[in-house]
């Protein structure tokens, strides 16, 4: 007589075919189970940022009416556990977790770009898309200027101008000065309304016109003597002076010790993407300082620094470093280093 598969099995295992049976539908039935809550979170987790982050018009989103609560959570199997609907505040941390990566470094920056045979502020601005004039002004070149093969000239992102912020300059004054919209210098350089712009700042004016003059005082008269070298001796120029106001220094090492070339307070420190870790310093005469590429910082914004202490380290951070140097600008005054 012949069995079937269970049967035989269960004589095996000195069980009764019958319960030999119901034991195998209950296993398949928990298979199934689980299965199915997977498949529910995993919905209900998709679902769930959808309504978050792209809300019906006129509606407000769950994340918004609730704010942050822990997601629920059910067992699968025996020890694990997985988030059947997702954190209903969905911030860009959370969703760039979900469904991949966000960019935070998204914002469009001026660069340099370095002349080539037959190039022309002509050929430049059809190139990068941008007007004559933004190639002139931000170069300070004339209509009658010629490129040289190696010379460094600036890139704007839009069409417009560059402002270096003085002291007490505000938005709308610039924004006066340079026949500009206010609301789109707020936003094109993602100004804090809170924070508001900082003496130092470069700011980029899109579609602006640059104005015959400017309020006079843009340059602070310096004693020869007011900043020190930012590194230690023999502090060997590597590159002269270039945008912005800069000089480029190294002793052929890296992890050199970086000083604050004049006592003040620490305006900014950060990271970008061309000029990679900095340390920005506002003197009291309102000349700010801003020492580049760093492979560390030692100090925090709003800290008083004194001449020669210790602000961070020399590296190689940033896309436009080619080797561990300190890129020293000086904004507001001369560059006492570009002779």
């Amino acid at each position: 007589m012949k069995r079937s598969l269970t049967e035989d099995l269960g004589a095996k295992q000195g069980v009764h075919p019958l319960i030999f049976v119901a034991l195998c539908a209950i296993f398949l039935f928990g298979m199934l189970s689980t299965r199915n809550v997977k498949q529910e979170s995993s919905l209900a987790l998709l679902a769930g940022v959808s309504a978050g982050v792209f809300p019906s018009q006129g509606q407000v989103s769950s994340s918004a009416r609730l704010g942050p609560e822990a997601p629920e959570l059910v067992m699968v199997g025996q020890t694990g556990i997985l988030a059947s609907t997702p954190p209903l505040s969905v911030t860009s941390k959370v969703l760039g977790a979900i469904v991949g990566q966000v960019d935070t470094d998204i914002h469009a920056e001026v660069f340099e770009y370095e002349v080539e045979q037959g190039n022309t502020p002509e050929s430049l601005a059809k190139q990068f898309l941008i007007s004559v004039n933004t190639i002139l002004w931000a170069n300070d070149l004339q209509e009658t200027s010629t490129l040289k093969p190696g010379q460094s000239v600036l890139i704007l992102p839009v069409s417009g101008t560059l402002h270096l912020v003085r002291p007490n300059d505000t938005l709308s004054e610039i924004a006066s000065w340079y026949q500009a919209d206010k609301e789109s210098i707020i936003e094109f350089n993602r100004l804090d309304p809170l924070s508001g712009i900082f003496a130092g700042d470069f700011l980029i004016i899109p579609n602006g016109i640059m104005p015959k003059t400017l309020p006079q005082g843009r340059l602070t008269r310096l004693a020869n003597s007011y900043f020190i070298w930012p590194i230690p001796a023999p502090h060997r120029i590597t590159q002269g002076l270039h945008p912005f106001n800069a000089v480029d220094m190294a002793n052929g090492m890296c992890g050199e010790s970086v000083y604050a070339a004049a006592s003040g307070m620490v305006q900014k420190t950060g990271y970008t993407y061309i000029g990679g870790n900095y340390v920005r310093i506002l003197h009291s005469n309102g000349v700010v300082t801003y020492y580049g590429h760093l492979s560390a910082t030692l100090v925090s914004p709003g800290a008083k620094v004194f001449q020669g202490q210790v602000v961070g380290y020399t590296g190689r951070t940033g896309r436009l470093a080619t080797g561990c140097h300190l890129h020293f600008e000086v904004r507001g005054a001369a560059n006492p280093f570009s002779q």
